[in-house]
This record gives structure tokens, sequence and C-alpha cells, in this order.
């Protein structure tokens, strides 16, 4: 699929934002703990990208209540869902003066369309080594998810199923989008917020 940036300007993939709020004492701790000089953009993409992949876990899987959505909640609370993960890992990356933006697709939440959809949050990192963006999920690993850093194929957390209403939104914004914040900011269960109230389309 070809990515469309929503700005032409790179900068605009590192502007700092309250969801996005990498210059925080927590997020610079971590990403001094995550990152050094010796390090290529590609291995702290990879390196970011795990360890929120890895080290924050998705709400829905540990079936945790904490509703987070700032870059530092995620990393004090060390869960969120997909939304709030995506914030991390843009806040880490950005940080590092390396374009992140966000992505999106429509999913069906629980596998039938009877059960709803959701949207779905992803990133998209720009690798001026190789003049090109990738896109990384972060979601979290699962048994039938299993998402990886890659600079070819993509290797996301889920495929789209167009035939049931799926879809890939081809824009890479440099906001999250104002739904997916303000159902976290309005919830204060996760599991609840995540069974009835996430946003169904862009």
């Amino acid at each position: 699929m070809k990515m469309i940036c929503e700005s032409e300007k790179l900068d605009d993939y590192l502007i700092e934002l309250d969801e996005v709020n990498y210059s925080h004492p927590k997020i610079k701790a971590k990403a001094e703990e995550l990152f050094n000089s010796s390090q290529t953009e590609i291995e702290k993409a990879n390196i970011a990208f795990e360890f929120v992949r890895d080290k924050i876990s998705h709400s829905w899987d540990i079936q945790g209540k904490q509703v987070t959505w700032k870059a530092t909640e995620v990393l004090q609370y060390k869960e969120g869902i997909c939304y709030a993960k995506s914030n991390l890992l843009a806040s880490l990356l950005r940080s590092q003066g390396i374009p992140t933006g966000f992505c999106y697709q429509r999913l069906m939440l629980f596998d039938t369309p009877e059960k709803r959809y959701c949207l779905h949050a992803l990133n998209a990192v720009y690798l001026k080594s190789l003049n090109k963006w990738i896109r990384l999920d972060a979601r979290g690993n699962k048994t039938g998810v299993d998402a990886q850093f890659s600079i070819d194929e993509e290797k996301l957390a889920f495929s789209v199923n167009e035939k049931f209403g799926e879809k890939d939104y081809s824009i890479i914004f440099v906001k999250p989008n104002l739904k997916t914040i303000a159902v976290l900011k309005e919830n204060t269960d996760a599991i609840e917020m995540y069974k009835q109230h996430l946003p169904e389309s862009i």
C-alpha cells in the first residue's frame, strides 16, 4: 500500500504534543537508558519498537483497567491500549529526532462484523538512511499476533480483510486521531472502554 504523508514537512513529525510529551524527565530518562550515540537510527527504531511492544502490556491482554494516554502515563503504568502505546513509541523516537507519525486500521473488534469494529493505531517511522517510511505495530504480541520490526516487508499485528469491511488507512498523520485521544480521556475503565466505546473509523 502506498502511504501518503499528511504533511510534506518531516519536522512536523517531530513536534511535541500533550500526549507525545518527550521533554518530560521520565521520557528523557528512559531514552537515555535505551539509546546511545553509537546506535544508528534503524537500531534506535528497533529498540524503541521492541521496548513498547514487549515491555508495555496491552490493557486487554492483561485485563487491566488503568486507562493511559500520555506517553509518560503509559511508561509509568506499563500498560495501555494501542492508542496509548503508539503515543509512547512516537515520543521515544521523536525524542531522538526520528520522524514518527500515526497510522490506522479499521478492524473487527472480536473477529466477526456483528461484534463491532474498532479503529486500531500503529506508527509510521521515517528512516533517513533508507529514505523511506516503514509502519510498525507495537500493540504487543500474543497467540495469533506476531508483529516484528522490518525495513522490507511489513510484519504488522493484523492483516486487513476488506471483504468484512476492514480497512487500511493510507495517511501518515502528524498527530493522534482526535477520537482516539477523546475516548482515552473520557473513560476510567480500560476494559469497558475497549468493549463498548472505541471509535470505529477515522
